[in-house]
This record gives C-alpha cells, sequence and structure tokens, in this order.
C-alpha cells in the first residue's frame, strides 16, 4: 500500500457515511475533540468529512475496537469491526513519520541506527619516552 507524507499534527480527511457517524456517536464511549468533530462535521454528497490528525485517528480507533470488542449484538459487532477496518486503512495510507514499524515495536526486528556524520572513536596515545 502505497502512503503519503504528512506533516506531524496535519489533518487529513476522513469519510464518514451517515450510519458510521450514527454508529460512532451513538454506539461509543468517543469523547472530546475526536467527537466534537464528528458532531460539527455536515453532510456533503451524503458524506461527512472530518479532518483529523493520525493521533486523533489512532484515539477513535481504540474506541471503535473496545465498543465492538464489548457489544452485545452481533450485527453491532461486525458493523464496527467493519468501520474500524476502514479507519485503520485510511490512516495507514498516511505517514507523519511518527510511527514505529511495528516489527520494531514488538521486537520482531532490531530498529536500524540513525544515520549520521563519520565515527569518531578513540585511540589510545602511545607512552612518551
Amino acid at each position: 500500500m502505497k502512503t503519503r507524507r504528512i506533516k506531524p499534527h496535519e489533518r487529513v480527511p476522513i469519510r464518514f457515511t451517515a450510519r458510521e457517524r450514527t454508529l460512532v456517536l451513538d454506539h461509543t464511549f468517543a469523547g472530546g475533540e475526536v467527537i466534537e468533530l464528528l458532531e460539527a462535521a455536515r453532510e456533503a454528497q451524503g458524506k461527512h468529512v472530518v479532518r483529523y490528525t493520525l493521533d486523533d485517528l489512532d484515539e477513535l480507533l481504540g474506541y471503535v475496537a473496545a465498543d465492538a470488542n464489548h457489544s452485545g449484538s452481533k450485527k453491532l459487532q461486525a458493523e464496527l469491526d467493519t468501520l474500524y477496518d476502514r479507519l485503520q486503512t485510511a490512516m495507514q495510507s498516511y505517514d507523519d513519520g511518527q510511527w514505529q514499524d511495528a516489527s520494531v515495536t514488538f521486537g520482531l526486528k532490531k530498529p536500524k541506527p540513525p544515520v549520521s556524520g563519520p565515527k569518531l572513536g578513540v585511540v589510545k596515545g602511545r607512552a612518551r619516552p
């Protein structure tokens, strides 16, 4: 999947259908700025467009996942799971330079050292006569 490089804290457009918006507003415990932006979004061509930072989107994903996992209704769980998958795909299509490769985070491979200038070493001096 191709990712688009963005600046840290840059907002990206996320589109919600009316049903997805209702799912988040009525069936999750999402709050704060994440929910305020979604509540304020106006409908255009059948979609609600919200501009989130990747941090905000990650927070929303956490709420959607938690509520899907604790849902008593299989239908609601399936809808929330579908929304989660779509939002996660949207989030992964952007890179703000602040995310780590999951294999590094979970210890599956060692992180690459940062590229820097020439390495300086300590040279032992010779004893003077």
